[in-house]
């Protein structure tokens, strides 16, 4: 028997069952440093997590110090503190390793202590070899699996992918990480859908004319051109995180919040969801920005930014309709769009209702169509209704009734860890979910790459492309 077979030991000789490690592949990189740790953090500090042990590793040499310094101004930068806080800081362990190499991934499964919690961040490629080398060698019972997106690129990638881990240990111990729904401001589609009368049963074809899902950001490139220069707007953000907004979206209320019921919901939309009409040709566009200036920041042009190849033809802004197929919404275009550097942040998801069957004869004024808004960035949710206005009662005159709510008890890595650390899993994306997500955007990509939808342009700083005009109700155009 090997060392990474020999459980960790309870006060009575016996395995530990409070004790759980939590093995972080890439410690050293951006990922670890700027959202999982201080996640972490606020997750440690919320709930007083007992018996956490912290292992950092990657290939360069460190010490404890220095990996306990970088933990504890992670956790500090978060806000989290106190002597849970504390206590993981001080018996945190760093560990030099190649996460590919067989004798250094023994070293590290030896490092346990209780349950194992593998989490690569690692860039895509990187962690796939490190999987082919642990399913050589096994990995304790009870492991747990955690992946950053993408999940593969393609579906077919993605179910190869889905075989080697589940050569590891049970789908249930695999952990699919979107951030995105570890979001408050994403999270609230459940509260604001299933627990309000008045809402809910509205939000069908019958009323609904369509909906809008973006999350358009004013930042340009960020120094990621490693990653994002071989991704774009599509595979980045609409493929994995805003299709699964989407199943939050449109999916049935589930009979619970548990991890089958939520899970099995989403899936049922993805299965049911494909480019509208079955014509990616016409009902996707894609652009990439040019010079400009966001928030008084100049920006050079896409193509000109270091490490960017311009011949990829990489976009930074993509809008894709969708039809989702069920008997709630058949005939409703969800339309997804999502880019970077534009004028205005937009992150919000948007029901536009269709209009009232008939306006009495009397009633004067802008009759405009009601729209339910759930910000994802912004922490607001806005509904625009018509009233009678203050003057003339037979005058309607629209207006909006908002609120805001605060910001979660976790960061958005908090919550992901929680559910990952403490096996409720509905935030985790499940293994067939991956192989759907893919299989809803490769029309679009085939389209792309064959050179059927254009690459236009729009300068840094703008709302897109001039040339582009707004989706009617059939999804089209104007």
């Amino acid at each position: 028997m090997s060392a990474a077979d020999v459980p960790a030991s309870g006060p009575n000789g016996g395995p530990d069952e409070r004790t759980q490690t939590l093995l972080i592949l890439g410690a050293r990189g951006d990922l670890t440093s700027r959202l999982l740790l201080p996640g972490l953090g606020s997750l440690v500090a919320a709930s007083s997590l007992a018996d956490l042990f912290l292992v950092g590793s990657n290939r360069g040499e460190w010490s404890d110090e220095e990996w306990r310094a970088t933990v504890a101004q992670a956790f500090a930068a978060g806000g989290a503190d106190g002597p849970a806080v504390d206590a993981v800081v001080r018996d945190a362990r760093y560990v030099a390793a190649d996460a590919a190499d067989e004798g250094d991934l023994r070293r590290l499964l030896a490092c346990r202590r209780g349950r194992l919690t593998l989490y690569f961040a690692l860039p895509p490629a990187v962690t796939v070899e490190a999987c082919r080398a642990l399913a050589r060698i096994g990995v304790p019972d009870g492991t747990r699996l955690v992946l950053e997106k993408p999940f593969g690129t393609d579906a077919a990638s993605a179910a190869a992918l889905n075989e080697l881990l589940h050569d590891l240990v049970p789908e249930d111990h695999v952990h699919r990480v979107d951030h995105f729904l570890g979001m408050s401001t994403v999270l609230n589609i459940l509260g604001v859908r299933f627990a309000n009368r008045v809402i809910e049963p509205l939000l069908t074809a019958e009323h609904v004319d369509a909906v809008d899902i973006v999350f358009d950001e004013t930042l340009g490139l960020e120094g990621r051109a490693g990653f994002y220069d071989g991704a774009g707007a599509l595979r980045d953000v609409i493929q994995s995180h805003l299709l699964q907004v989407l199943a939050l979206v449109a999916m049935p209320a589930p009979h619970t919040l548990g991890p089958l019921d939520v899970r099995d919901a989403k899936a049922y939309v993805l299965r049911a969801t494909r480019v509208w009409d079955d014509r990616p040709e016409r009902f996707s566009r894609r652009a990439r920005y040019t010079a400009g200036t966001v928030d008084g920041r100049s920006l050079p042009s896409y193509a000109d930014e270091p490490g960017v190849d311009p011949a990829r033809g990489t976009e930074t802004l993509a809008e894709v309709v969708f039809a989702v197929d069920t008997w709630r919404w058949a005939g409703v275009p969800f339309r997804v769009r999502s880019g970077k550097a534009l004028g205005t942040p937009r992150q919000e998801i948007t029901f536009w209702f269709k209009a009232p069957q008939r306006v009495p004869d009397g009633l004067v004024g802008d009759v405009l169509g009601n729209r339910l808004r759930i910000g994802i960035g912004r922490r607001r949710i806005e509904l625009d209704i018509n009233i009678n206005g203050p003057g003339d009662p037979s005058t309607v005159t629209p207006v909006t009734l908002d609120t805001s709510f605060g910001p979660g008890e976790l960061l958005e890595y908090g919550e992901v860890l929680r559910g990952i650390l403490e096996d409720e899993m509905p935030l985790s994306v499940r293994g067939d979910m991956s192989v759907e997500s893919w299989r809803i955007v490769e029309p679009v990509l085939a389209a792309w790459r064959d050179g059927r939808v254009p690459l236009d342009d729009y300068p840094a700083g703008s709302a897109g492309p001039a040339t582009w005009t707004p989706w009617t109700r059939e999804g089209r155009a104007r």
